[in-house]
């Protein structure tokens, strides 16, 4: 670790340190000469020799395990953004995932899918779960509010259901791309998603020999952007590009818009959705 890193690790930890009430963790705050708590405090909170702590705060520790770094965010009650900053620093990535399945999202988030009035909008989880999406979406893609919560799946839907697949002209190429980036996403996730991951693959296999043999051929794709075509009754093709997008503090989401890729695509969805309109 170079001298700089070191110093940035260093200083990050010390700042962190200061900023802490004694009293709150069990200390003495009296005959303190630095605000926040002492060096050796934070080794013994964190479990490691407080030489070692200090030699970690002045760049001569070493790169820390991520055992360690796990304690010593524990030791500093470091908040989720700054125990991924501290990972940043000490070892160039961020820490593994804490996976734990988001079945919701905020109600801003919410109001920016609903804005999307010829844009269908989804947001989706790192088992690939639809957990929210708007109005156009359900009209253009999937009416997912009409399905039981455990078919909400996106890969249940590619691959189980008969009719998704009669709307897609690229079946075969769309299936391929979405089982390699789901194994992209899935092994990001880590060992918290692993059991979930497991079974819905394990699902998935016995329900569609096509998936299996997907999944079997190990590829990886990142999601990013592209076009999705899809075949309407009453319409016709429409292309739409996508773009797909993280959702911050919810590392587990991810937001997929898609747009009409061309005047004549945003016609035939404005067509859909007032078909629905009149439906209802």
């Amino acid at each position: 670790m170079s001298s700089t890193q070191s110093n940035l690790l260093g200083t990050y930890l010390r700042d962190r340190r200061a900023r802490l009430d004694p009293s709150a963790f069990g200390f003495s705050a009296t005959r303190r000469r630095t605000p926040g708590l002492r060096r050796e405090e934070v080794a013994q909170r964190a479990n490691v020799s407080p030489t070692w702590y200090t030699w970690l705060e002045q760049g001569r520790g070493g790169a820390p395990s991520t055992e360690v770094l796990e304690r010593i965010a524990g030791a500093l009650a470091l908040s989720g953004d700054e125990r991924e900053h501290l990972f940043l620093l000490a070892q160039h990535r961020p820490p593994t995932m804490d996976y734990r399945p988001s079945q919701s999202i905020s109600p801003r988030l919410q109001r920016v899918l609903d804005s999307l009035s010829t844009s269908p909008a989804l947001v989706k989880n790192l088992t690939w779960d639809v957990i929210a999406w708007n109005h156009a979406s359900t009209v253009v893609l999937t009416d997912y509010g009409l399905l039981p919560p455990e078919e909400r799946n996106i890969l249940k839907l590619l691959f189980c259901r008969p009719h998704t697949r009669r709307g897609l002209p690229n079946w075969q190429s769309d299936a391929r791309f979405v089982v390699a980036a789901f194994r992209a996403e899935s092994a990001r996730a880590g060992a918290g998603a692993a059991a979930r991951v497991d079974a819905l693959v394990a699902e998935l296999s016995e329900r569609s020999p096509e998936f299996a043999q997907l999944w079997n051929e190990r590829d990886v794709r990142t999601h990013g952007e592209g076009t999705k075509h899809i075949d309407r009754p009453g319409t016709g093709p429409i292309a739409m590009d996508y773009s797909y997008f993280a959702v911050d503090s919810q590392p587990d989401l991810g937001m997929i818009i898609y747009t009409p890729a061309t005047a004549q695509d945003r016609a035939r969805i404005e067509t859909l959705l007032q078909a629905g309109a009149h439906r209802e």
